[in-house]
């Protein structure tokens, strides 16, 4: 027997019956809201510069909130795949390091994050012993990859002597600490506003094709080049330190940032994510947003120490 034949009713609906258009995207090629994104970024960039130049502690306030919340993405992402993060003591420690770090300096952020582990051990050992080993790793790892790690950020703004201020900058004279975070700032900003966009329009060799398909290497460099004159310039006309120290802190910054690039990646392709969350509008998450300034913090901490006397 043949086919059966269509009702002519149905016929002409179906001739009838138009395709279902896409929505417009604002940015096809980017896969992202590029309007939305420019006001957030801003808008945070802007809270950040805020309190580096009138309100230190404004800025370490605001580090912790980024990183609370941050800690939180993570805790949910992990949540949903089977690992109890022990909320309390890692919340606790991520609120106390990036203080300990601005009031106490360095020792005192490493006894932050010593304490923190131990909490996460004897919270853990008090609840049931199942899944207790991933748990305790999930918890000392994410102490380590937000708070720790972005709590750098806030160790230039310690005065040695006890004379870290609570209020305004005594004098209203910003030190040099507070513009090397302020140029750390402005590197990662650059890595990532040069990279996208010589790789956008001439990237055609990534990366880590199975970490992060749209990183290539075209964008890598644009990214080195714009973070070089970023950073010679800064260095030169801000610190008044010799180009030579732009160009080395330029690179250690855009290869710290894309490393905190693809480590977050790599966590979210094991997690099965795309964006730690929706919280920021165009960017993701928040911690899409820290993943690069987590790794670049310590490095530029490092290399200016390292060139303190040049």
């Amino acid at each position: 027997m043949g086919q059966a034949q269509q009702a002519p009713g149905a016929r002409a609906r179906s001739q009838t019956r138009q395709p279902r258009q896409p929505r417009p995207n604002p940015t096809p090629g980017a896969g992202r809201n590029l309007p939305a994104a420019t006001a957030v970024g801003l808008a945070m960039l802007f809270a950040v510069l805020g309190g580096l130049l009138f309100l230190p502690l404004g800025f370490v306030a605001v580090t912790t909130t980024f990183a609370v919340f941050g800690v939180w993405e993570i805790f949910r992402a992990l949540e949903g795949n089977g690992t109890r993060l022990p909320i309390v003591p890692v919340m606790v420690g991520t609120v106390a390091m990036p203080f300990a770090a601005y009031f106490g300096g360095l020792e005192s952020l490493l006894f932050a994050m010593l304490a923190s582990s131990v909490a996460v051990l004897l919270w853990r050992s008090i609840e049931s012993a199942t899944g207790s080993a991933r748990s305790i790793f999930a918890g000392v790892f994410t102490l380590a990859w937000v708070p720790f790690l972005i709590s750098f950020s806030a160790l230039p703004l310690h005065v040695a002597g006890g004379v870290t201020p609570v209020g305004p900058w005594p004098g209203g004279t910003v030190p040099e600490g507070a513009w090397q975070v302020i140029i750390l700032l402005l590197l990662v900003v650059s890595n990532d506003t040069f990279g996208y966009i010589v790789g956008a329009s001439l990237g055609k060799h990534p990366m880590a094709p199975k970490i992060s398909p749209k990183k290539s290497w075209e964008g890598f460099a644009g990214s080195i080049a714009g973070a070089m004159l970023i950073g010679v310039l800064a260095c030169t006309f801000v610190l008044g330190k010799p180009w030579w120290v732009g160009v080395v802190l330029a690179v250690g910054m855009v290869a710290s940032a894309t490393a905190g690039d693809l480590a977050e990646s790599m966590v979210k392709r094991e997690l099965g994510m795309k964006d730690m969350s929706s919280i920021l509008p165009g960017h993701g998450g928040v911690m899409d947003r820290l993943d690069s300034i987590v790794f670049a913090s310590p490095v530029a901490y490092l290399l200016f120490v390292l060139f303190s006397g040049a």
